[in-house]
C-alpha cells in the first residue's frame, strides 16, 4: 500500500458528485437539519498566480469587473440560501477560503464580510473566523479590515522559505516577501497564525527542510501544517510523473519529530498546534452542517452533500465562474450537483473523518449515533496488523506510523460505489 494515495480532506470527494435530478429545493434539503451551530464557508476563486502543485478551484488574473460581478452573484446566492434556512439558524464558525480570499481589495473584503454578517446573520465579532492569505496579498490594509471584523485565524501558504524550492514548486516568491507578510500578520494581532509548509519538493533535502521548519518556528505560529507535495493531473507539476514516496515519508517524520520537540502537539497527519491555542475554526464535519457560498464551495447536511460543478483545468474553471456570475437568484434556490449519503455512507464518513485525526474515533459516541460499534461495521484488522491502528473501549486511534500513512488509510476506506464514481469522473 503506497503511503501517498490521496489527501482525504472530505468524504466523498467532489469527483463522486453528479448532477442532481431533480434538483431539490434548499428549503427542503435543510428543513429537518439541526441548524443551531452551522459552519459558514465563503469561497473566493481567485489567485494572483497558480502554483504548480495546486488543484484548487481557482483562476488567476481576474479583472476588477469580474471580481465585482462575482461578489454580486455571491450576494444573490446568500439571500436565496438564507431564505431557505430555518429562521432560527445560527452560525458557530465562519471561514473564507479559495483561491486566495485576500486577492480581494480591502473594500471588497469588507463587502464580503458584510454579506456574511448582514445577509447570512453570522456574528463575526462573537464567533471564530478563519481566512486564508498569501505572501503577496497579506497587505496591511487588507489585514486591518480582517482584524477589525473579528478574524481569529489567518493561514498563509509559505510552502518553503528557500527561494529556489519555491521556484521548483512553481510558486515564485522571495523570502523577503514572506517575512514582510508574516510581520504584517503578527502586527495585526490575530490570535492564531497558521503557516503551511510543503515537503517533497524536487531538490529539497533534510537540511533545507529543517531550514524552512526553523524559519517558520521563528514566528512561533500557533499552528503549522505540513503538506506532502502531490503531483496531480492538470496542475503545473502534473507532467513530471515522478515518485517521492520514500523521500516524503522521511521528511514527514523529520518534520513531525522536530515540531513535537519544539512543543507542538499533533492534531492530524498535517496539523500541528501549540497546546492551548485552538482557534475554534475547526470543522467537525461528522456532526455539524456546513453552508457553502461560492461556485467552488460545498455544503453538507446529514443526507446530502452538494455544490456546483468541479474542475481543475484553467479553461473549465473560467467557464464555471463565468456561468456562476450570470446566474439569477432563482438558480441558487436548489442544489445542483451532489452526493446522497445512505446510512452506511454516513457511518463510513464518520469513521474516516474521525480516524484521520490524532484523537481518533470516539467509540461510545459512534455507538450512540449509529447503534453499533465501528469495529463491527468496518474491517479494520488489516491496519492493526500493520501496526497502524490500536483500539480500546473508548477510542479507535491511528498509531504514529498510522498517522504517517493517513493518505493511504483514508482512500482504502472509501466505498466501492464512491470509488466507481471517482474513477468514472471525466477530469477537466
Amino acid at each position: 500500500m503506497r503511503p501517498y494515495e490521496a489527501y482525504v480532506y472530505a468524504y466523498p470527494h467532489k469527483t463522486a458528485y453528479r448532477e442532481l435530478d431533480p434538483r431539490p429545493p434548499l428549503a427542503k434539503v435543510w428543513a429537518a437539519e439541526p441548524t443551531d451551530a452551522l459552519f459558514l464557508y465563503l469561497h473566493v476563486p481567485f489567485c494572483e498566480m497558480r502554483c504548480g502543485f495546486c488543484n484548487l478551484f481557482t483562476r488567476t488574473g481576474a479583472p476588477a469587473e469580474l471580481v465585482s460581478a462575482y461578489l454580486d452573484a455571491l450576494g444573490r446566492q446568500a439571500q436565496a440560501v438564507r431564505r431557505a434556512l430555518p429562521g432560527d439558524a445560527r452560525f458557530a464558525t465562519t471561514a473564507i477560503g479559495g483561491g486566495t480570499p485576500t486577492y480581494l481589495e480591502a473594500s471588497e473584503l469588507a463587502r464580503l464580510l458584510d454579506l456574511a454578517e448582514q445577509v447570512m446573520g453570522a456574528d463575526l465579532a462573537a464567533t471564530p473566523l478563519g481566512v486564508e492569505t498569501s505572501p503577496a496579498t497579506a497587505t496591511p490594509d487588507r489585514l486591518t479590515v480582517l482584524a477589525e471584523r473579528g478574524t481569529t485565524r489567518v493561514s498563509i501558504g509559505v510552502q518553503s522559505f528557500i527561494d529556489t524550492e519555491a521556484k521548483a514548486a512553481l510558486r515564485p516568491q522571495r523570502r523577503s516577501e514572506v517575512e514582510t507578510a508574516l510581520a504584517a500578520i503578527r502586527a495585526a494581532g490575530f490570535p492564531t497564525l497558521n503557516i503551511d509548509l510543503i515537503y517533497g519538493i524536487a531538490g529539497q533535502t533534510p537540511a533545507t527542510w529543517r531550514y524552512s521548519l526553523d524559519a517558520a518556528l521563528a514566528w512561533r505560529p500557533e499552528e503549522i501544517y505540513l503538506y506532502p507535495l502531490y503531483v496531480r493531473p492538470l496542475t503545473g507539476l502534473g507532467q513530471l510523473d515522478r515518485e517521492w514516496d520514500d523521500q516524503r515519508l522521511a521528511l514527514y517524520r523529520q518534520g513531525r519529530d522536530h515540531l513535537l520537540a519544539a512543543g507542538y502537539e499533533q492534531v492530524s497527519m498535517r496539523m500541528f498546534r501549540l497546546p492551548g491555542t485552538g482557534s475554534g475554526t475547526e470543522y467537525c464535519c461528522q456532526t455539524d452542517g456546513m453552508v457553502g457560498l461560492g461556485c467552488g464551495a460545498r455544503s453538507y447536511t446529514a443526507d446530502l452533500h452538494y455544490s456546483f460543478e468541479y474542475a481543475v483545468g484553467v479553461r473549465h474553471v473560467r467557464a464555471i465562474i463565468d456561468e456562476f456570475v450570470g446566474l439569477p437568484a432563482t438558480a441558487f434556490e436548489v442544489a445542483n450537483y451532489g452526493f446522497e449519503l445512505d446510512d452506511l455512507e454516513r457511518r463510513r464518513r464518520h469513521l474516516i473523518q474521525s480516524l484521520l485525526q490524532a484523537e481518533g474515533l470516539d467509540r461510545p459516541a459512534y455507538q450512540a449515533r449509529f447503534g453499533s460499534d465501528a469495529l463491527d461495521d468496518f474491517p479494520l484488522a488489516t491496519f492493526a496488523d500493520r501496526g497502524w491502528l490500536t483500539d480500546d473501549p473508548s477510542h479507535i486511534r491511528l498509531t504514529p506510523e498510522g498517522l504517517a500513512h493517513s493518505d493511504a488509510i483514508g482512500p482504502a476506506l472509501f466505498s466501492g460505489h464512491v470509488r466507481d464514481l471517482m474513477d468514472s469522473y471525466a477530469l477537466r
